[in-house]
């Protein structure tokens, strides 16, 4: 037979070209079939997996490697005795207590000082107190509607007839019926514990009061038309900051006779300077826009001067290149299309992705060391520890990486998405005032990804509006661990009569938690 093509005869060749053309094909298919598996599971995991990106497979590793004695020895001394009584946790020393005594069954022969029976039921002897046993349970007071009725009395001078009465007191609202803490619960109960307004309607009406869904959504307009001096003067201050982390989230929004939505955007500024041991205030400040295009955060942004960490939305890079801001990147954006490898390989210990992995675990583990610290002790640990590990483990592993895998490949693009970025990315180390990641922002707009499943969509633009500007508070006031509900009730029973040049009085961070309090 013949060995090789030339000495075949033509119609041995052909079939040979044949064969080879089909196994090309078929390696194609198996290839296209190996991508589709892998987009699959990975939808699957984004819509019923867990949201969570723990990397913990070399703790997993290290349990495998222990000896069976030792392990079944460190689980006994995890595993409480069966004797071992329980801690009974208290409840929280502010709640009111409601005292209930439950007497025994006595006779009257003798009664104690505040006059109950104290005789033995058995001879009808005295009885004595000897002790007691107190337990508590937690109780829940339904929230109840109350009508403030404000009485005005006409008094007259019997000698000259002058009339004498006091001022109308000012409403939140000007001829409205809901006072300040009725407004503050609908906002509150709609942004920040996501209750549509028409869910907000049928529990009030279980309770015997009706109000339709479009008084609250008028509520809701006329609250963020009194707010918004408060909100702009939240926003100066997030610009005013050397530092600002960015992102954005899209919403619905109903697009009006089409009978369909439309996608808007809600993005988000947050000043935090926390970590870096700086007490500034901390706060968030939100806005809207009907679509994604560059010139809106470009005009969000137009007096800050500063750091700007934000993902790589490419609507950034004009703001960069202008010179107006300084681009610091997230590792948390950098570490995701690895976090994504490594379930595709079904977390396996031994991939290039949990490499990559263990590699960005130590820079947090650097970074949860030197948390709170002035920016010169962050510093100086950065330079010591992250820069050698990025320069060395990091940046050159990839490198040499990029070189032998396919460049359409996910491996690629992940590499590629680091070492584009490489700059921005390392930027931290040689800041103290700068954070590894983005994960402030993205705190921020948790709320917003949790309100949309609820209320789907909002009503048109001007929604979205008034949906940034009380996220805005919301969030801020969260941030300076107020309540926001205690926050709002106080903020709009008084900014309807507070001096216009002194509206910075009533952010959250100059209003105490005491007086809150004393104002509820």
């Amino acid at each position: 037979m013949p060995t090789t093509p030339e000495s075949m005869s033509p119609s041995r060749q052909e079939l040979l070209r044949v064969i080879e053309a089909r196994d090309a094909e078929v390696s194609l298919l198996k290839l296209m079939i190996q991508k589709l598996q892998l987009q699959l599971a990975r939808r699957n995991r984004n819509d019923f997996g867990s949201t969570s990106e723990r990397f913990e497979h070399v703790q997993g590793t290290l349990l495998e490697l222990q000896p069976l004695d030792e392990l079944q020895a460190r689980c006994a001394g995890a595993m409480p005795a069966a004797n071992t009584p329980q801690i009974d946790r208290s409840l929280p020393e502010h709640l009111p207590r409601e005292e209930h005594v439950h007497r025994p069954d006595t006779t009257p022969a003798h009664h104690d000082a505040s006059g109950q029976p104290c005789g033995c039921t058995a001879c009808g002897g005295r009885l004595r107190l000897i002790g007691r046993e107190v337990s508590e349970q937690l109780e829940y007071v339904p929230a109840h509607f109350k009508v403030m009725r404000h009485i005005r009395p006409k008094l007259a001078c019997v000698k000259c007839q002058a009339i004498f009465q006091a001022p109308a007191p000012s409403r939140p609202i000007a001829k409205g019926m809901a006072a300040a803490g009725l407004l503050a619960h609908v906002m509150v109960a709609k942004y920040c514990d996501h209750l549509p307004l028409y869910r907000q309607s049928r529990i009030y009406a279980r309770e015997g009061v009706q109000i339709d869904r479009s008084t609250m959504a008028g509520w809701v307009d006329q609250c963020e038309q009194l707010l918004d001096p408060l909100v702009a003067a939240l926003g100066r201050y997030v610009m005013a900051a050397q530092k600002v982390h960015a992102d954005d989230t899209p919403v619905k929004v109903l697009q009006p006779g089409a009978g369909k939505t439309r996608q808007g955007r809600l993005w988000v500024y947050v000043r935090d300077d926390r970590p870096a041991g700086n007490f500034a205030a901390p706060a968030a400040w939100f806005q809207y826009s009907p679509n994604r295009k560059g010139d809106h955060p470009r005009g969000h942004l137009k007096n800050f001067r500063g750091t700007l960490q934000a993902d790589a939305y490419g609507g950034w890079n004009r703001i960069y290149d202008s010179g107006a801001a300084v681009e610091a990147a997230c590792w948390a954006h950098a570490r995701r299309p690895w976090w994504d490898l490594y379930c595709d390989t079904g977390r396996s210990p031994d991939s290039l992705a949990a490499q990559a992995l263990a590699r960005i675990r130590e820079l947090y583990a650097i970074e949860q060391e030197i948390r709170g610290r002035p920016p010169d002790l962050r510093r100086e640990q950065r330079q010591a520890r992250a820069g050698p590990l990025l320069k060395k483990d990091m940046h050159a592993w990839r490198t040499g990486l990029l070189g032998r895998v396919s460049a359409k490949s996910d491996l690629a693009r992940a590499i590629g998405y680091s070492l584009a970025r490489w700059t921005a990315l390392t930027r931290y180390v040689d800041d103290g005032r700068i954070e590894i990641d983005n994960n402030a922002a993205e705190r921020a707009l948790r709320g917003v990804a949790i309100g949309r499943g609820n209320y789907l969509f909002m009503g048109s633009d001007a929604g979205g509006e008034r949906a940034a500007a009380l996220y805005s508070l919301v969030e801020t006031a969260k941030l300076n661990g107020l309540d926001p509900e205690a926050y709002l009730r106080d903020v709009i029973g008084r900014i309807a009569d507070h001096p216009i040049n002194r509206v910075d009085e009533l952010l959250p961070w100059n209003i105490a938690p005491e007086q809150l309090k004393k104002a509820a």
